[in-house]
């Protein structure tokens, strides 16, 4: 189901990028789109909503047909929640530091990417699509049903090697469904770590948490290039 969801999406933003390539008469039509290095800001809004799109699909479709139910409090806050904004900081600073000596070609290619050529409100929208949309639904999608399924498929507990089976595995998941080659390993490393607070709560929230202020850092520090 999860993986239905997310071809859904996938092939649902393709045609509508497709129609409106041809109905806006941008040059080079949609494969042109697809290979530029800053798409308009239409791009990338088309492009998330019908991911999340799918992602939503597959979540309703497995709690109303396969039974998944939604985790106690799943989203409730808790002031002591904030601990894990500072721990998406230092999980952001790691992982940049343990790319950092291989000094990787085009590795910030990819948020370059999603911001395009926006600028103004433009940017400020995809900023926050980026900083609570994705992660509210990447955590929905790849924790709330991938992680979970995984988990409940190996009869996985609170420690052993089935829990550990569906961490990786789903971390793994997360990473590749990104499509960047150079980010896979630390994007791996943190889907791992936000299963684990999956697994360390019962909820959602923190691990939430920790991947909108992780995704914060990577905002503030291009909005700080633009700036220069």
């Amino acid at each position: 189901m999860a993986a239905g969801g997310f071809v859904v999406g996938e092939v649902f933003a393709s045609v509508l990028l497709a129609a409106l390539a041809s109905a806006l008469h941008y040059p080079g039509g949609v494969n042109a789109l697809a290979r530029t290095a800053e798409p308009p800001w239409w791009y990338v809004v088309v492009s998330l909503v019908c991911l999340w799109g799918g992602f939503a699909v597959a979540i309703y479709v497995a709690r109303e047909r396969a039974g998944l139910t939604a985790l106690p409090a799943q989203w409730r806050f808790r002031p002591s929640d904030v601990k894990y904004v500072v721990l998406g900081v230092v999980l952001q600073l790691g992982v940049d530091a343990a790319y950092a000596p291989w000094h990787l070609r085009h590795f910030n290619q990819p948020v370059h990417h999603l911001f395009g050529g926006a600028h103004g409100g433009y940017a400020l929208a995809i900023g926050l699509m980026t900083m609570v949309g994705a992660p509210f639904m990447e955590e929905y999608f790849f924790r709330g049903l991938v992680f979970r399924a995984l988990r409940g498929a190996f009869h996985a507990r609170e420690r052993g090697a089935a829990l550990w089976v569906a961490i990786v595995v789903s971390a793994v998941v997360f990473a590749l469904a990104h499509g960047e080659a150079a980010q896979f390993a630390g994007l791996a490393a943190v889907g791992v770590v936000l299963s684990l607070l999956v697994v360390r709560t019962n909820r959602l929230t923190p691990s939430f948490l920790t991947h909108a202020s992780f995704n914060a850092v990577a905002l503030v520090a291009l909005f700080s290039q633009r700036s220069h």
